[in-house]
């Protein structure tokens, strides 16, 4: 339910957000049971991401989305476009809000969705929990609003100090924009006399940045933030992604496009044991700001990750319970099991939230997964080592 190497942790946060924890706990306990004793079936998920939109304002270099082979640059303009009406977000929430996951708004970037406003106002007037993924840009326009709306979290991806931000963001200027937004929230929140929204802050390990990790911790507390998650990179050969696709064509017919992002000719230009002394110097540090490492991997396991692109965890389960607790739903009304594997359940446009979560293209994805334990590509994404 929560991986050993992750107690410590869950633990902390849950310190800080006891209501939010044994809810979580709660969710987690019964959809761990349904993957043991009921065959693809799953009580609702603890987590739901609603994509508001593929657009964003930046092109960052290691997106997998929008990144120099991300693959939001494979869709056609009319795919690009395509976003849910208020109504139909509504419709969602509606469905789902006796059962009380936590709705998550993603994109690209979702404060260009125009009538994201209104769809916080409603998710938090239905009693939700309601974080935000973002890359900061707009928040100096609306912090107050944010703050005023009680969205629970945000979630701010950062690249390093000041002149890596910019360098991998594509701009001079987007880390102080981004820096002065964030520092305009906690201003909000000082007036307004709230502890919302928590700042947890997102920062991927790769070669222009890991040196410099120590520096990062430095902005997240200058921040106030709450946490800050360093996370592994996230990369795979052409061959495993070719292997990964040729099994899932043959299990479902689909093949998985949105990896082809993180496709690498080469393994990260990292200095193996330079990184390692550097994750466990701030491991070590004292700070205010809880200092996580996701997955949380052993140095041998480090050494593994980056050196070879057939990596496999020992000290993580090799399954996936993500599709018993997670779901995603995209732009066009698509529901996934998984974010980026493009297999889809159904639509929410065409039947409920409520249908689609245990129809039959649902029961047999997760009875599949189940049998299969993990394919190629899972053991580069995050949500294996997340529950």
């Amino acid at each position: 339910m929560i991986p050993r190497r992750n107690l410590v942790s869950a633990v902390k946060k849950a310190t800080r957000q006891p209501r939010y924890a044994m809810r979580a706990f709660k969710q987690r306990a019964r959809s761990f049971l349904d993957y043991h004793f009921k065959n693809g079936f799953s009580s609702y998920p603890e987590t739901i991401s609603l994509f508001l939109t593929y657009r964003c304002n930046l092109r960052c270099t290691m997106c997998g989305q929008w990144g120099i082979e991300g693959s939001s640059r494979k869709l056609t303009p009319e795919a690009l476009k395509s976003e849910l009406t208020l109504n139909e977000l509504k419709s969602v929430i509606d469905d789902v809000k006796l059962h009380n996951p936590n709705i998550t708004l993603f994109g690209g970037e979702p404060l260009l969705y125009r009538e994201w406003v209104n769809l916080v106002r409603y998710i938090k007037e239905a009693r939700l929990r309601c974080n935000i993924i973002t890359n900061a840009m707009m928040l100096g326009k609306y912090a107050e609003e944010i703050v005023n709306l009680g969205v629970d979290e945000i979630i701010f991806s950062l690249d390093g100090p000041r002149e890596i931000h910019d360098k991998i963001r594509g701009a001079e200027g987007i880390f102080d924009n981004a820096h002065n937004g964030l520092k305009a929230v906690n201003e909000w929140k000082e007036k307004k006399k709230c502890s919302t929204p928590f700042i947890n802050i997102s920062s991927t390990i790769f070669e222009t940045n890991y040196l410099r990790m120590n520096e990062i911790v430095d902005v997240a507390e200058s921040l106030s933030a709450s946490s800050i998650t360093f996370h592994h990179l996230i990369f795979l050969s052409h061959q495993i992604y070719e292997r990964h696709n040729e099994i899932f064509t043959d299990l479902f017919n689909v093949t998985c496009q949105d990896w082809a992002g993180f496709v690498r000719k080469t393994l990260p230009h990292i200095d193996i044991e330079k990184l390692i002394g550097i994750i466990n110097s701030v491991k070590k540090r004292i700070s205010r700001t809880n200092i996580l490492f996701y997955p949380n991997l052993t140095d041998d396991e480090i050494r593994q990750y980056y050196t070879s692109f057939d990596f496999k965890p020992t000290s993580y389960k090799h399954r996936c319970a993500s599709p018993w607790m997670v779901a995603y739903i995209f732009p066009d009304g698509s529901v996934r099991p998984c974010q980026s594997l493009n297999y889809i359940a159904g639509n929410v446009k065409e039947d409920s939230f409520k249908n689609i979560w245990n129809n039959q293209r649902y029961l047999r994805f997760r009875c599949v997964t189940k049998q299969n334990k993990l394919y190629p590509v899972c053991y580069r994404c995050t949500e294996l080592y997340r529950f």
